[in-house]
């Protein structure tokens, strides 16, 4: 890969979906998916055509992965929101490195919109969301556009487990 930023934002999307598959049990102790077909499988998918359609497919998520110096968080969760109706996820969030940090500690960002859907599908209030996940806000400014809540990839990939827990009830 000639471009390095390309290679650094390349990785991260790989790391980000490893760790993901690891935690929540999809693959075995060589990295090996258990069932190949599965669409609870964690993937990057192959880039088609104009509509971009996210980095890292996580149902019911698709992750917009940024590995950058100065994250622009807002302008990242519009691109994420954009790419999930493009693929036909209901949600979609941002996921930030931070420089030096285990994969786990990577920032994920979701719009309050985003976060409200995903709590009330999850039948948890403000509250219980907040501290099952270890939520932050994020609240700069009057415009509640530029407002977002932040956990870690560790805490999102248990809010991803409980969602598909509930959705296969």
């Amino acid at each position: 890969m000639a471009n390095p930023n390309k290679a650094k934002g390349t990785a991260w999307e790989s790391d980000v979906r490893n760790y993901m598959n690891d935690a929540l049990g999809l693959v075995d102790e060589y990295g090996k998916f258990l069932d190949i077909f599965s669409a609870l499988n964690v993937k990057r998918p192959a880039q088609e055509g104009a509509a971009d359609v996210g980095d890292v497919h996580a149902v019911p998520f698709i992750l917009e992965c940024k590995n950058v110096k100065s994250p622009a968080v807002p302008t990242f969760l519009r691109q994420a929101e954009v790419e999930a109706r493009n693929a036909g996820f209901p949600y979609g969030v941002a996921v930030v490195k931070v420089p030096r940090l285990n994969v786990r500690r990577g920032k994920v960002h979701f719009t309050v919109a985003t976060w409200t859907r995903v709590r009330l599908a999850l039948g948890l209030s403000s509250r219980q969301a907040w501290d099952r996940y270890g939520f932050a806000a994020s609240l700069r400014g009057l415009d509640s556009g530029k407002w977002y809540l932040t956990t870690d990839v560790e805490a999102f990939t248990r809010l991803v487990a409980d969602m598909r827990e509930g959705l296969r009830h």
